[in-house]
């Protein structure tokens, strides 16, 4: 009987310590310098008057928007598929953490794997606000396994979204209570989340290429190119939010890491290039039928030319990206290496949203030639949603490094005092 009550009242104490712990991330990520207010205040209002114009979507329908039948999907899955390619990315950081143990890169997966699980957020939320009513998410749960690939997809992005929430949450949980981590809790799911962060761009792949009636998207070599341009486009990201959350945060990352990212970029950025060639060639050279939505595309099409010079942008951005990103001593410089990322992850978002998307629309099936461009409703939504992912990110960085410098601990711990320099001294084994 005694031992029960012991157990209850150490629960009650544990559950009680786990409120307060959140209470005091939401306080922390709610303090900071003027700068500080300015950025989270920008955002803030960015956010709402997103909320604003999906609210008179929703009161109107779809009409405010400039999606149709022949152009059903547009802004809001150009840029879901952009992010799960962003999501995907994180793992280039996990995998030389945990897989060759490098221990320069574990000070900092864990700001890998938040960046995550925002870009799974906004995902989710270009996918609520493209189905119209909210509610309407519901018939997503109705999983019709294995033949819907839509099913797949809704698996494989909630279950990537809940991997990255428990390891950094339960080594966060941990290194606030001043605790050595388990490694049997979250050190396999890790090994599970290289694995999964393959499959999201994969079956994000597969929801295109299995439309036979699309052929620009019909095509063996799309999975591939949304691995590589995730690969490609994903450390700039990396970059920027790592030297970002360094200088304003005063988080201590190596400068391997930087270099790390800076060399994964100069090897998937030109296969990048090489996939696209390859397809380009194939569509091209026959000149078939199927090559319509590609001359669309980089010439035009019987009048209809509005996504060329965005087409030819995106290629000259990727372009001038590769060649900054093989200057040499390009680290030494962060005003390039901030314009050499921008410019590249500008132009793969170019081509993997509404370059990759708008064409394979064009003809429609009936041979219809529409061409979409987003209303102002659809600008501020999408506004709004990249506001939101990034208040996210910046709130849990915030109080990630705190948490890991050990600027923020739970003070009832006893060992919270200790924990400090036990975990310089050996903290990128568990963390």
């Amino acid at each position: 009987m005694s031992t029960t009550k012991h157990k209850t009242t150490s629960t009650e104490r544990l559950m009680a310590a786990y409120f307060r712990y959140w209470l005091r991330m939401l306080a922390y990520a709610a303090q900071g310098s003027r700068a500080y207010y300015v950025w989270m205040g920008s955002l803030a209002v960015v956010i709402v008057i997103g909320l604003y114009n999906w609210v008179q979507q929703l009161k109107h329908g779809f009409v405010v928007t400039n999606l149709s039948d022949q152009v059903s999907w547009g802004a809001y899955i150009a840029n879901f598929t952009f992010l799960v390619g962003v999501a995907a990315a994180a793992v280039l950081l996990v995998v030389p953490a945990y897989a060759f143990h490098r221990d320069d890169v574990k000070k900092v997966v864990l700001l890998g794997e938040l960046l995550a699980v925002s870009a799974i957020v906004m995902c989710l939320g270009f996918v609520v606000v493209d189905i119209g009513h909210p509610e309407r998410a519901l018939h997503l749960l109705r999983l019709n396994l294995p033949r819907s690939m839509l099913a797949w997809d809704v698996v494989v992005l909630n279950g990537y979204l809940l991997l990255n929430l428990h390891i950094p949450g339960y080594l966060l949980w941990k290194t606030y209570r001043g605790e050595r981590p388990n490694k049997s809790r979250y050190l396999p799911l890790v090994f599970v989340s290289m694995f999964w962060a393959v499959s999201i761009h994969t079956v994000t792949a597969f929801l295109y290429s299995g439309l036979g009636a699309r052929p620009f998207w019909n095509s063996a070599v799309l999975a591939p190119r949304f691995l590589i341009s995730a690969f490609a486009g994903g450390p700039p990201i990396l970059l920027l939010a790592l030297y970002l959350v360094r200088q304003h945060l005063k988080f201590d990352i190596s400068g391997s890491v930087f270099r790390m990212l800076l060399n994964i970029v100069r090897v998937m950025l030109p296969i990048h290039f090489f996939l696209f060639g390859a397809e380009m060639f194939t569509e091209l050279y026959t000149d078939a039928h199927h090559a319509v939505a590609v001359h669309y595309l980089y010439f035009g099409h019987e009048g209809a030319n509005m996504l060329v010079p965005y087409s030819w942008a995106s290629l000259l951005l990727n372009v001038f990206a590769l060649v900054l990103f093989f200057q040499k001593d390009i680290l030494h410089k962060p005003v390039w290496v901030g314009i050499a990322c921008v410019s590249l992850v500008v132009g793969i978002w170019m081509e993997k949203g509404m370059g990759l998307l708008i064409p394979g629309f064009f003809p429609t099936p009936l041979g219809d030639l529409v061409e979409y461009i987003p209303s102002v409703t659809e600008f501020w939504v999408c506004m709004g949603i990249w506001a939101l992912g990034i208040f996210l990110y910046s709130g849990m960085a915030k109080v990630a490094v705190a948490i890991l410098q050990g600027d923020l601990r739970d003070p009832s711990s006893s060992s919270a005092a200790s924990a400090k320099g036990e975990e310089e001294k050996d903290g990128g084994e568990d963390a």
